[in-house]
């Protein structure tokens, strides 16, 4: 082969990978687990959750088949843009930097988080100066981190998870002074606040500023299938319509994420 064919064959299997889907192909579902309710494995394998059944909810409407591929969180947005999956349905928040990098479908519930002790251990989070040194627990790469760094990264130990389910396992160890945590997985993970639990919460539920919580959970695109993010928009607004999705939330949550 010679190099100017090489080279031919080269940007050519560039352009096979990064072309998107067609419309009879299965349609590819990136998610982030486990992350219950939304989003996690039953003992035998099954993949389950909220999101998971919306999402499929979703494909049945459209006439597509669902694929779903387990994609860590760092990674996440990078194999949306290299096309190696055509949507991440996974708790992803609407910001105004990741606007810059992905396609939002329209809103579909909203993401609250709270801050979470060991029971008995009462920590003001008002008060800076209690704060002070304390090893405070987030899921590396998410809002949460972000918020936590920018706004007290001076004052504690920041202590950063790949997972949720890793940030849990200190929570419960000990290891931690506190987490800054999603309020459904301190609720699945921690049974937080519930009668005989090991665990409290230690502020309100946080929704606020905008600049760092974003604007409600979407399904995030490339950002030139606008196509398929008209699609999904049209199928989540009559799943809301019907009463499909309450359906689904309240079989996972018993309070109101609708947004």
């Amino acid at each position: 082969m010679t190099r100017v064919t090489a080279g031919l064959a080269a940007a050519l299997a560039s352009l096979l990978i990064a072309a998107p889907a067609h419309a009879d192909d299965p349609l590819t579902l990136a998610v982030d687990i486990p992350f219950e309710p939304f989003e996690y494995r039953l003992p035998d394998g099954t993949l389950t959750g909220f999101e998971v059944e919306l999402g499929e909810e979703v494909c049945r409407r459209i006439q597509r088949e669902c694929e779903w591929v387990e994609q860590g969180w760092d990674g996440i947005i990078p194999g949306l843009l290299a096309r190696k999956y055509d949507a991440i349905m996974s708790s992803m928040a609407i910001t105004d930097a990741r606007r810059d990098k992905v396609l939002f479908s329209e809103p579909y519930y909203s993401n609250p988080s709270v801050w979470v002790t060991q029971e008995g251990r009462e920590i003001d989070i008002e008060d800076t100066a209690a704060l002070e040194g304390l090893a405070v627990g987030v899921q590396r790469g998410t809002i949460r981190d972000n918020y936590i760094t920018d706004t007290y990264g001076d004052l504690v130990d920041v202590r950063r998870y790949s997972t949720g389910e890793d940030l849990a396992l200190d929570v419960r160890t000990g290891r931690l002074d506190a987490a800054f945590m999603y309020y459904p997985l301190a609720l699945s993970s921690l049974d937080v606040d519930a009668e005989g639990s090991d665990f409290v919460t230690s502020s309100s539920l946080i929704r606020e500023p905008n600049r760092y919580f974003g604007h409600g959970v979407a399904v995030a695109f490339h950002p030139r299938n606008e196509a398929l993010a008209d699609q999904f928009n049209e199928a989540l607004r009559e799943i809301k319509q019907d009463g499909t999705y309450d359906e689904l939330m309240h079989k996972y949550v018993d309070y109101d994420i609708k947004i």
